[in-house]
């Protein structure tokens, strides 16, 4: 068995040309991981578009129905950024339907990454900073409501804050949020995570892993969680536009391999999500959100998960 992954066309949607949100990344990443023979095709799920009623576990009914409608207003649609067509709300919901299905993999074979995700801008009633719905929200919500797992932690790399789901959870220990972080970086406003790791500007690789290493094995002894979603964002690194600290491509790699390699070796499920990332050079930017999957690829094979 190799290590299950995730993947649709539609993950993809028009934008306008020089928008600065990089759309074409995630069906180039599933091309890149078939030419690099990193996965096969019939490695590759095909998720569904959930529910709206599981999309509303976590949203609200009158801002999903608004934002699926093409009726929110155009504060809120400028707070977002990705201007609103019917096809990026299907590509939105769609992406949430991969991290549910990325997630309900893990539970079943230890491992599983998505080719998208990791929309942890979005607040329950409003979006922000390029995130709609929040899919690791969703996807924690929709895993308890069916009875698979209880607690559960989300461990956010993202150069940003995970501040919609830190705020989403807030008040409920059933789902651990941890955030490692640029301080100086959007959101302006930080939202409190159970715990947040803020980063000064320009971390290096092995700052940033020894940092990484002082908190990720405890948090997995004093969690306990039987799930851990993984936003493997990759605007960490020195050459991105948005993301303020200093890593290399080794530094993402052995990044990946630490969060996985220790994971999974305490006997806990991992489910990854992409998360950000924003180059120029659209090329580079594939292949670092690769370094994940390549990562996993050899995590899976060492622990014949």
């Amino acid at each position: 068995m190799h290590l299950p992954l995730v993947y649709h066309p539609d993950y993809i949607a028009p934008l306008p040309e020089g928008h600065r949100f990089p759309m074409p990344k995630f069906r180039q990443l599933y091309q890149l991981l078939l030419a690099d023979g990193v996965a096969s095709p019939h490695q590759f799920r095909i998720p569904l578009r959930p529910e709206q009623e599981l999309i509303e576990l976590i949203h609200t009914p009158e801002y999903v129905r608004a934002y699926c409608e093409g009726t929110l207003d155009p504060k809120a649609q400028r707070r977002i950024g990705l201007p609103w067509s019917p096809l990026l709300v299907n590509r939105t919901c769609v992406a949430v339907g991969g991290t549910i299905l990325t997630a309900q993999l893990a539970l079943s074979y230890g491992l599983a990454c998505n080719t998208a995700g990791g929309t942890h801008h979005a607040f329950p009633s409003y979006g922000s900073g390029f995130c709609i719905f929040n899919d690791l929200a969703i996807a924690s919500r929709v895993l308890q409501k069916f009875g698979l797992v209880q607690k559960i932690l989300i461990v956010d790399l993202d150069v940003h804050q995970g501040d919609g789901t830190a705020f989403i959870f807030q008040d409920d220990d059933s789902v651990f949020t941890f955030s490692m972080h640029c301080e100086v970086n959007f959101p302006g406003t930080k939202q409190k995570s159970d715990l947040d790791v803020p980063l000064p500007i320009g971390m290096e690789d092995d700052a940033y892993l020894q940092t990484l290493a002082d908190y990720l094995p405890d948090l997995l002894s004093d969690v306990q969680p039987d799930l851990i979603l993984y936003d493997a964002g990759v605007d960490p690194h020195i050459g991105d536009r948005l993301g303020k600290l200093a890593l290399t491509d080794t530094g993402i790699y052995r990044r990946e391999m630490q969060v996985l390699s220790t994971c999974i070796a305490a006997g806990i499920p991992v489910a990854c999500v992409i998360g950000g990332g924003y180059a120029e050079d659209l090329n580079t930017l594939v292949y670092r959100h690769s370094l994940l999957h390549r990562a996993a690829s050899e995590v899976y094979q060492q622990f014949r998960l």
